[in-house]
């Protein structure tokens, strides 16, 4: 969420943030309901200080034994109190009007996200890795689960339908490999490991942004209380909702295995065979909790982070930095990691790292103190980023690590949590 104060004293900038992330901003809009704010808080603090006065006023009546006019003055206040009630709701539906139109408006772009119109335009950064060449005429993960028995779509669609998968046999076993080396991975590096809830309220979704602007993509219970988490993000950041961190304790990493679910709304014919887009997906997360000088540097790091999951799996991926037309609601900048896929002879994410500055900071109320640097507290900048997305990893190891007879060889990181097993072959 943006600061009023700062939306304020930095018209031109913010209308030309919105326009490069394509935006709908309303400068008018926005100034109308500042100034209105402004001037319902002159008119409250007037009528506290004159119902202030009439009070002391009564006192003095009171003690000078005239009991006359400190009647009148008592009615004096009521009526100021009415007044003040009065104004006091007014200022209550401004503030409200004011927060709700700050809540739908994205983070500002950081100073280095390029500027561009959509993701045709994200500059490519670096890459790893060569994309394999096949001498075979090599098949996509979902024909290659199905032909070995440990991927079932058609089994997922009867007991769920459509954008669901049932893993069996070794891609069961697959699955929990690569979850649990993420998950070692992360933590053998310096992050604390979470276990966390799946369901969280309303005010939990709220401070990482994806409520209120994305309701349509979230699962939730039928009386709204509780929503499905799409990303562990929601709950690794909001673990110090309202909290006020000591500045000698950051950085903080995070990171935590969880389901996510996603409605996909608006994804329709997009992806619609393998792991790529479910409504039910495996995903590791990495969170952070930084002081801003130390953000970026911290971006950069939890990049690397995720880049060392696939260098450690051998597979062929590249580094984007998203321009401000395709960056996420609540990221000032984002570096998109792809893996290589055979099936799609493209790139296709993996993983998203970004830092949010103070945005989700505040909104969720999380903040820190430094004595030693500043007096009271400040908001604490956050990151998020995937660690990785479990499903489409075991896609692109499946398509990468492909044989001619149809098996598939299994990385050799992932061999001591496969139970020793190498080759996934035909049962």
């Amino acid at each position: 969420m943006l600061d009023a104060r700062f939306v304020r004293e930095n018209q031109e900038a913010v209308a030309e943030a919105m326009a490069n992330r394509n935006f709908p901003w309303d400068p008018a809009r926005f100034s109308e309901l500042d100034e209105a704010r402004r001037a319902a808080i002159v008119e409250e603090e007037a009528l506290q200080a004159e119902r202030n006065r009439a009070s002391k006023e009564i006192g003095s009546l009171m003690a000078a034994g005239d009991k006359e006019h400190a009647e009148e003055a008592k009615a004096a206040v009521r009526a100021v109190n009415e007044k003040l009630e009065t104004a006091t709701v007014q200022r209550e539906k401004i503030d409200e009007a004011l927060h709700t139109l700050l809540m739908g408006v994205p983070n500002i772009p950081h100073e280095t996200t390029p500027v561009g119109k959509d993701e045709t335009e994200n500059p490519e950064v670096r890459r790893w890795g060569v994309p394999r060449q096949f001498n075979f005429d090599f098949k996509p993960h979902w024909d290659l689960g199905s032909e070995l028995d440990i991927i079932d779509p058609d089994r997922a669609v009867k007991l769920s339908g459509s954008r669901f998968m049932l893993l069996g046999g070794l891609g069961a076993r697959l699955e929990r490999a690569l979850i649990n080396f993420m998950a070692d991975t992360h933590t053998s590096r310096g992050f604390k490991e979470w276990w966390c809830p799946a369901l969280v309220n309303r005010e939990t979704m709220t401070g990482t942004g994806q409520l209120p602007k994305f309701e349509e993509d979230l699962f939730k219970t039928k009386d709204e209380s509780l929503y499905l988490i799409p990303t562990a993000e929601v709950t690794l950041t909001n673990i110090h909702a309202g909290e006020v961190l000591d500045a000698a304790e950051l950085p903080l990493r995070y990171t935590a295995f969880t389901p996510c679910f996603r409605e996909e709304a608006g994804s329709a014919g997009r992806d619609t065979r393998g792991l790529i887009r479910l409504h039910q997906f495996d995903k590791v997360e990495m969170v952070k909790f930084a002081k801003p000088e130390e953000a970026y540097d911290e971006l950069e790091s939890m990049t690397a982070e995720a880049e060392y999951i696939l260098q450690k799996l051998e597979l062929p991926y590249r580094v984007i930095s998203l321009c401000t037309g395709d960056l996420g609601f609540s990221a000032a900048k984002t570096y998109d990691l792809e893996v290589w896929l055979p099936s799609y002879d493209a790139y296709k994410e993996i993983s998203s790292c970004s830092c949010c500055g103070d945005f989700q900071a505040r909104r969720a109320d999380i903040k820190y103190r430094d004595a030693e640097s500043f007096k009271g507290t400040r908001y604490v900048y956050t990151l998020n980023g995937s660690g990785l997305a479990v499903g489409r990893t075991m896609a692109a190891i499946l398509e990468n690590y492909q044989n001619e007879d149809g098996s598939v060889t299994v990385p050799d990181a992932l061999v001591p949590y496969m139970g020793g097993v190498k080759v996934i072959d035909h049962a």
